[in-house]
């Protein structure tokens, strides 16, 4: 066992406790115990695998789940969990039970379990009391090593969620509808917010915050769904924008935009809907497919994506908008597979639907909308040199509806140029921030 852990034993109550303090902090932790992305990662013991059938953290609600043996010996376990108690971020109560396959409850199995989230210096002070129908079951289930289950659990807990996130803890605000959106600031100045793309979360721009923290306080945050973000039961596009609201009125009121692919989009939406609280705004290759550059995205995409994510195939369901969206060749995504940047975007799936709906029909081979977006602000567009035409012919195409835009162009560089390339890109970007614009095209070098 974990030195860190700390067991009690109450047979006059029937309760057994374990404890332990991990390096996470209380809204983290509470994520990773709430959402069924998360905790499908890390729960059960160790050698088994959780699939998370049903979770409703509300009090009443359910929590289906099972659990199978890694060793291929076909064991399975099925749980069927009530909540009783859910006060965000600081303790869960609910009733779990061992069901059979068709969730019947197994009879004299409850076990009543509090879970506490605690604050502390060092981190998180989790603890799980678990209080059994008899003291035979309480003996039982140590036995049997569930002690050792929990130690694993925390373990495993707290490992996974400081993968997603990098190991840091992020600032937060709650946006209209009441989600919780985390996000990073640095260095000093005029505010903007970075917009991430699809797939993708604060740490994927985090080379060009610090570029540009160096001129600007920069807002790098994990749009809702993602990291230490929060969700809402239903999603609709206006959402994100109230996000980016709510960072905007943190940071003073005004803001500009920088957004990159599919965030480009979103960020080109708040600036239509924010008006004068978006002041200038910077597109990186919003990825509109407006001509025959290259096949549409098909028009069953979007609801596509949610079935599979539906039936939990999330590597299913980036595999689709690798291919269906990015256009990359179906071989090429199983040497992508073999990547650990794979595993984060799985953690990710269920926002690439939300991308999908962000760009509607603009990737249907049709010219772009001539009314979806009033923007009257200094804009620039920007594609990489070595980008696919398709980029290219969106960028002018968008720049010829914008009033105040210009497209330039990144020499050398792709659409990776976020990750590969975020000093190159931050000089670009700084000086656009700083120097009036003029609606032309300019060439840009390293």
């Amino acid at each position: 066992m974990n030195s860190r852990t700390k067991v009690s034993k109450d047979r006059k109550l029937r309760e057994l406790t374990v404890e332990r303090i991990v390096a996470l902090h209380p809204n983290l932790a509470w994520e990773g115990w709430t959402r069924p992305e998360h905790i499908a990662r890390w729960w059960g013991p160790r050698s088994w695998t959780a699939t998370v059938h049903e979770m409703d953290v509300r009090p009443g609600g359910l929590w289906r789940y099972s659990l199978i043996s890694d060793d291929g010996n076909g064991e399975e376990a099925f749980c069927r969990a009530v909540y009783h108690e859910v006060n965000e971020p600081s303790e869960l109560v609910y009733t779990d039970s061992f069901a059979d396959k068709d969730w019947n409850i197994v009879e004299n199995s409850d076990m009543l379990t509090t879970v506490s989230f605690k604050e502390v210096s060092n981190g998180t002070r989790l603890r799980i009391v678990t209080r059994f129908a008899n003291v035979q079951d309480l003996d039982n289930a140590e036995a049997m090593g569930m002690v050792e289950g929990f130690t694993d659990a925390f373990s495993r807990l707290e490992q996974y969620l400081n993968t997603i996130t990098g190991g840091t803890t992020m600032q937060t605000i709650f946006s209209k509808d009441g989600t919780k959106i985390a996000y990073d600031k640095k260095g000093n100045g005029q505010a903007i917010i970075l917009v991430a793309a699809a797939a993708a979360d604060h740490r994927d721009a985090a080379q060009l915050a610090d570029q540009l923290a160096n001129h600007f306080t920069v807002y790098n945050f994990d749009r809702r769904g993602r990291g230490q973000s929060s969700d809402a039961a239903t999603y609709a596009p206006e959402r994100e924008v109230e996000d980016i609201q709510a960072i905007i009125a943190a940071a003073g009121g005004k803001a500009y935009l920088f957004g990159s692919s599919s965030g480009a989009v979103l960020a080109l939406d708040a600036a239509s809907k924010l008006g004068e609280q978006v002041t200038k705004l910077f597109l990186y290759e919003p990825p509109f497919i407006i001509n025959d550059s290259r096949s549409p995205v098909p028009a069953d995409y979007v609801s596509r994506l949610n079935e599979l994510i539906e039936t939990d195939r999330r590597s299913d369901a980036v595999e689709y908008f690798m291919t269906a969206a990015v256009g990359i060749p179906a071989e090429f995504v199983e040497y992508m597979k073999a990547d650990p940047s794979w595993k984060n975007m799985e953690r990710m799936a269920h926002t690439l639907a939300y991308d999908g709906r962000i760009m509607g029909d603009t990737q249907s081979g049709n010219p772009l909308p001539t009314d979806r977006w009033q923007v009257n602000v200094p804009t620039a567009i920007m594609t990489g040199e070595n980008s696919e035409p398709l980029f290219h012919d969106a960028a002018k195409a968008l720049a010829d509806l914008l009033p105040q835009a210009e497209h330039r162009l990144l020499a050398g560089q792709d659409h990776s140029a976020v990750v590969m390339a975020p000093e190159s890109l931050a000089s670009i970007i700084v000086d656009f921030l700083r120097i009036p614009v003029a609606k032309q095209e300019v060439n840009l070098s390293d």
